[in-house]
Parts: C-alpha cells; sequence; structure tokens
C-alpha cells in the first residue's frame, strides 16, 4: 500500500529568470549546467569557508526555472545567503505555497501532479500548485525516517556553518557536488577537502530501542576499552514509534566493530548505509 505524506516541514522556492541557471551554476556544490532538465538532486550552499549554510533538493525544470526544497527550521538565512548576489542577475527567488507530497509506494494513476520526481526506485515527491484528492496516511516523521535510512543528510539551525559538504556525505550522493564544473562559494576548501585528504569526517547512521528524543547538535559516547568518551555530532534525530533514528558526523575511519551508546548509557545499533564512503 502507497503512503502519502504531507510534507509540511519544507518550503518550495522557485527560482526563475534568464540567468537562472548561471546564478545557481556560482552558488551551489552542483553542476547546475549538465544537470538535465527534469532532473533532481540533492545539492548544497556553503559559506566562503567552505561550510555549508543550506541543503537543498534541486529540481531543474529548465535552464530558466528551478525549484529548491529546503527545510522550514533553515529557510530564512538560507535564502538569504542564496540570494544575496541574486541582485545583479536576471533571477527571482520565490517563496511558493504549493502543495508539497511524499509517494511511498506506486503511484496512483488518477493523480496528476504539476511536477513528479522520483527520488529512489521507493519514493517521489509531488509537487502541486493547488490541493490533489489525496489521502494522507502517513506521518511527516516516516519521510524523515526514510531520508536518514538512505543516508541523505539534513541540516538544522544547531549545525549551519558547521560543516563542510563532505563531512554529510554529499561527495557520493546523487549529484550533490562537482569537482570539475569551476568556481562557486566555498569551492576551495571543498576540492581541498577531496584532493588533499582533508576531510575526515563522514556522516553515519546508529538507531536506538528508545522512547527518548535527543537534541540536534549533542554527542554520543564511544567505547574505548573499557571507558566511553563523547563523540561525533547529532545532524539528524527522529523518534517513530520507539525507535531513535539518528545522523552522527565522527572520524570517518568510523566502524560497525565499535561500540556506541546515548550519553544516558541507552545502547546504539550501528545501521549500515546504503552506499560506500568509499569515492
Amino acid at each position: 500500500m502507497s503512503q502519502f505524506i504531507s510534507l509540511t516541514q519544507y518550503q518550495l522556492i522557485e527560482a526563475h529568470g534568464a540567468d537562472a541557471e548561471k546564478y545557481l551554476q556560482g552558488q551551489l556544490t552542483t553542476d547546475v549546467i549538465r544537470l538535465a532538465s527534469g532532473a533532481t538532486t540533492l545539492t548544497a550552499h556553503c559559506d566562503p569557508k567552505g561550510k555549508m549554510n543550506a541543503i537543498y533538493r534541486l529540481f531543474k525544470v529548465s535552464s530558466e526555472q528551478f525549484f529548491l526544497l529546503i527545510k522550514k527550521d533553515i529557510l530564512p538565512s538560507g535564502l538569504d545567503a542564496l540570494k544575496k548576489y541574486a541582485v545583479f542577475s536576471k533571477v527571482s527567488f520565490d517563496l511558493r505555497d504549493w502543495q508539497i507530497i511524499g509517494l511511498i509506494g506506486e503511484k496512483c494513476g488518477k493523480i496528476t501532479p504539476h511536477f513528479s520526481w522520483e527520488i529512489d526506485g521507493l519514493r517521489s515527491i509531488l509537487l502541486n500548485e493547488t490541493e490533489l484528492p489525496v489521502n494522507f496516511n502517513g506521518d511527516a516523521r516516516i519521510w524523515d525516517v526514510a531520508d536518514i535510512q538512505a543516508g541523505l543528510p539534513n541540516l538544522s539551525p544547531k549545525t549551519q556553518n558547521e560543516f563542510i559538504p563532505q563531512a554529510l556525505n554529499l561527495q557520493i550522493i546523487e549529484q550533490a557536488i562537482s569537482f570539475t564544473k569551476g568556481c562557486y562559494i566555498g569551492q576551495e576548501t571543498v576540492a581541498r577537502a577531496k584532493y588533499r585528504g582533508a576531510n575526515k569526517r563522514a556522516m553515519f547512521v546508529f538507531k536506538a530501542q528508545t522512547q527518548l528524543e535527543v537534541e540536534i547538535g549533542s554527542e554520543i559516547e564511544m567505547q574505548i576499552e573499557s571507558n566511553w568518551r563523547k563523540t561525533g555530532t547529532i545532524t539528524s534525530a527522529v523518534n517513530l514509534d520507539g525507535v531513535l533514528w539518528l545522523q552522527v558526523v565522527m572520524n570517518n575511519d568510523t566502524t560497525a566493530k565499535q561500540k556506541f551508546r546515548l550519553l544516558n548509557g541507552v545502547p546504539l545499533e550501528y545501521v549500515v548505509l546504503p552506499y560506500s564512503l568509499s569515492e
């Protein structure tokens, strides 16, 4: 049975204008020009030091029209940073109050949204200017957990401008980072992390059987011989039906053989990512 989820945690932005493609090419980590019309990818927008102030899901309609999905909690600062230099280009950024639907499972033929983009073999995002006749039968947390399980990262206000894209595995996800397209904001740091091995961190997934909630930006503990020490930074945390799912940025040599727990002692289970951390 398909699940229809109202993705109220996201805001839709439309970027449009004669210079839309050129402008986004100089801002985002993705090669926007090479991205095919009708395609979607995660992408990041960095500050001049290469630290991410936003992660977007980018949809390319044409060279003059793009949609970007961003989590609402980082929208104001993220969008302000993205359009900071737009006054010098023929590009506009407008918030769209469209319906954003997450679909897990097969599409119903009776539903014809304005835009539909496949995220993976099981999930799609549907965008429609008006409300579709959909019976929502899934909690928004289900979508967020699916992102965690798929190793798709998330930023929140507490982790903005803290990490370079590679620390959240974006170099091996979809078309999130291009190392050949040329200059964009933060490009020197991102390139140095790849070619000089400057990045020593990666994002890992854990889960725990608990009703607890944890704070974004807090730590977990790792066992070293008979002791435990704090490590990592929690970047995503969703508790669904008594299972706490986490994404944690840690040293990139972390392995499943090590033991981890929450700060209150609840054991954490290491969850294998659906992709390899080797580029």
